[in-house]
């Protein structure tokens, strides 16, 4: 393939032929031919991994390939994935787990495995980062791209880049994503949304404010429920009904967010794609079978939620200056209480010792249906090592977690249990 064809007409997402126009590649048959007026124009992409931690756990256990697989914790926990398989009965993200199971009783349901989605997640930014710095992590399986500039880089267009990272993480990760083109962040992002899984999708300049009109305002970055219903009262349903509005009544009538409608109805968004540090926090939380209003069995749990969270930390070579506490009760109040420390720390021992008073400050009676520890303003580095003058089993506890990391990262997780009556 020439340098001109790699910047001009239709190509096959499977072999990355020239289509010439037709409705199936010349060379392969396959009927995922990318084509747009502006194809090779576009360089803002966006990249969204498909039912991403479902189809890690298929990758890894062929038996579930054609099973409907569920990812969620916990008789009381909620839906975090599901396959495209499960979503056919209805199940989606967020949905109580019961409820999912009444929906889809024969689905595979299988708790969360944090890190092996993170590692793989890690593995598909390291393939983006090759291609562009500008890398945009949005959340562990997804982020934008800006390739402008790039094509006499990698001898081909932006769209062809990312068609074939598409195909590099199927074939060397074992997953599929779905990639949406565009010349801005806002459409990019809904162009990756519309052809789901193994989509790719393109919105150009030419027909952006038309493929907007007859769309739900829902659509737009940043219209919730709130304001979806407050549109809705004031008559406005679609975006094309925004798009006859001016800019004065709508900044009057919904103030700044009046100023982003009017804009990303017109498919304006003038945001750039900032490479930023990929992790802001490190956290991790259980939901409970049964609420738990004992302060003796929550000390309990919140020990090894700050193992965990110190594992991650290490793992990542970061450490967090702020402890944070997560709690949910009964009645799904989320609570949060976080305390900042001397010097940033990886240490669990740190880390409980931050959170337990915050903990029994609010185990007074009232019952919980999760606990959360997290830490953030993260640094490199594994942090301090502080000193407690009070407590002369201090130096020995730290010593004890540090030996009983190594010994993890050796034989795996499960070769050494630290329980918080181990003192020394």
């Amino acid at each position: 393939m020439s340098e001109r064809d790699n910047t001009t007409g239709g190509f096959c997402r499977d072999c990355f032929t020239i289509s010439g126009g037709k409705a199936r590649c010349p060379q392969c048959a396959s009927p995922r031919i990318a084509n747009h007026p502006e194809l090779h124009e576009l360089s803002i992409a966006h990249m969204d991994c498909d039912a991403f931690y479902a189809a890690v756990e298929k990758r890894d256990n062929p038996e579930l390939e054609n099973k409907p697989v569920i990812i969620g914790g916990g008789r009381r926990g909620v839906v975090a994935t599901a396959c495209y398989i499960a979503r056919l009965s209805g199940v989606h993200s967020a949905m109580p787990l019961f409820k999912a199971r009444q929906l889809c009783p024969e689905a595979v349901i299988i708790k969360p495995q944090m890190r092996k989605y993170t590692e793989t997640g890690r593995q598909i930014r390291t393939l983006m980062r090759e291609l562009t710095p500008l890398v945009e992590p949005i959340s562990i399986d997804e982020a934008f791209l800006d390739l402008g500039g790039t094509a006499k880089l990698h001898g081909t267009s932006p769209a062809l880049t990312m068609a074939k990272l598409a195909g590099r993480i199927e074939a060397q990760i074992g997953i599929t994503v779905s990639v949406g083109l565009s010349y801005n962040k806002f459409l990019a992002k809904v162009a990756s949304d519309m052809n789901k899984p193994r989509g790719f999708c393109i919105i150009g300049k030419a027909g952006a404010r038309g493929f907007l009109a007859p769309r739900p305002v829902s659509l737009i970055w940043g219209v919730g429920k709130a304001l979806r219903f407050r549109l809705a009262r004031d008559g406005i349903t679609t975006i094309g009904q925004l798009q006859a509005m001016d800019l004065s009544s709508l900044a009057k009538s919904y103030g700044q967010m009046g100023l982003r409608l009017y804009h990303l109805a017109r498919g304006e968004d003038d945001r750039q794609i900032s490479p930023v540090s990929e992790i802001k926090s490190i956290s991790h939380e259980t939901t409970f079978d049964e609420d738990i209003s004992d302060l003796s069995t929550l000390e309990a749990v919140l020990w090894p939620l700050c193992e965990q969270v110190a594992s991650r930390a290490r793992k990542a070579n970061l450490s967090g200056k702020t402890v944070t506490l997560k709690l949910k009760t009964r009645g799904f109040q989320t609570l949060t209480r976080s305390k900042t420390l001397d010097e940033a720390t990886q240490l669990a021992e740190v880390m409980f010792g931050a959170l337990l008073p915050c903990l029994q400050n609010e185990a007074h009676g009232a019952s919980y249906r999760l606990l959360g520890a997290g830490i953030s303003k993260l640094v490199p580095g594994s942090g301090g090592r502080p000193r407690d003058l009070l407590d002369p089993q201090w130096t020995k506890r730290i010593e004890a977690e540090l030996a009983v990391s190594e010994l993890r990262q050796k034989f795996g997780d499960k070769a050494v249990v630290k329980g918080r009556n181990l003192k020394t």
